[in-house]
């Protein structure tokens, strides 16, 4: 069986096609990826400009076509914190669903981060222990811990590198003070999530799961070898502080040739790097190790489990 999923979100309007079948690991045929950066669209009154939503339109219909001219079976299409922040997003949505040609799922942020908790369950397994999750979008962090497919904890902030760009980071480069008042503000945003979170057990494992993480992992991060012999990407935090003035001193175009850094994230990595450093700080994090599999691999995993309850 081919599926897609269509993941409308902050920064990227992402449809990715894979086979599947009920316990077999989901393999990705085709990927098809339009950057946006909804955030560069918002009006003052937190709503997504026309231009914004005639942009939605255009990637979603193309996703559309991609998705079928690989003959998915089904497409599952999700939005994320940018359509269900919007204050026209009621509007928004009749939009994209006259574009998609069927209905939309609006994620909460919570399920939002239950289902990113669950690929990176799968993809790090049993013997990953009481895990913690973290993943940064455009719009929001999410954060999840537990010991099972399901987390004990799952916690959406509006932490997103897009919207912390716009909001506290609207220079190029950032002059310190915008940077030290968003550091600022990060650690206030997750005191709540981080006397939530520091009840439950100590994890064994963290997990950060997005592709700001992945940037920030190639750049400051060191390869160590897997439990199979394949080789995984660590992030420590301390080198990652150690960054951030680095990062902020140069302007967007340069920054686009580090390691890792790619046009599309370059001007929202600065900000990314601060939300991530303060989420590491205020739950205690000294490193984490990066996942490939992330939201879209938790919708497909998550629909294939309903197909085979169905089926049973």
């Amino acid at each position: 069986m081919r599926l897609g999923v269509l993941d409308i979100g902050s920064n990227t309007v992402h449809m990715l096609a894979a086979d599947v079948r009920p316990g077999g690991r989901p393999l990705a045929t085709t990927s098809d990826r339009t950057v946006l950066r909804l955030m560069r669209y918002l009006t003052p009154d937190g709503a997504i400009a026309e231009d914004g939503v005639r942009a939605l339109e255009t990637a979603v219909a193309q996703a559309r076509r991609v998705a079928e001219e690989q003959r998915v079976d089904a497409l599952l299409a999700t939005a994320t914190s940018a359509v269900r922040e919007a204050a026209n997003g009621p509007e928004v949505i009749r939009r994209i669903e006259e574009a998609l040609g069927q209905p939309l799922q609006v994620l909460s942020g919570e399920t939002e981060a239950e289902l990113t908790f669950l690929a990176v369950r799968r993809w790090l397994g049993w013997s990953a222990g009481q895990i913690l999750l973290l993943d940064i979008g455009g719009g929001s962090l999410e954060i999840a811990a537990g010991g099972e497919e399901l987390p004990d904890a799952a916690a959406s902030v509006p932490l997103g590198a897009g919207r912390m760009t716009v909001e506290f980071l609207p220079n190029d480069p950032p002059g310190e003070d915008d940077v030290e008042r968003l550091r600022a503000h990060a650690m206030a945003t997750l005191e709540p999530v981080r006397a939530r979170f520091a009840a439950l057990r100590r994890p064994d494992h963290v997990a950060g799961s997005s592709k700001a993480i992945r940037s920030l992992a190639r750049l400051v991060g060191y390869p160590a070898p897997g439990w199979s012999g394949s080789e995984r990407m660590l992030l420590p935090r301390t080198e990652l502080g150690s960054w951030i003035p680095r990062l902020a001193r140069l302007p967007a175009s340069a920054r686009q040739e580090l390691p890792g850094i790619t046009p599309d994230r370059t001007f929202q990595i600065v900000a990314a790097a601060v939300a991530l450093h303060a989420a590491m700080t205020a739950l205690r994090v000294d490193e984490l190790e990066v996942s490939p599999w992330a939201l879209r691999e938790g919708v497909l995993l998550r629909y294939i489990e309903q197909l085979g309850e169905r089926r049973d």
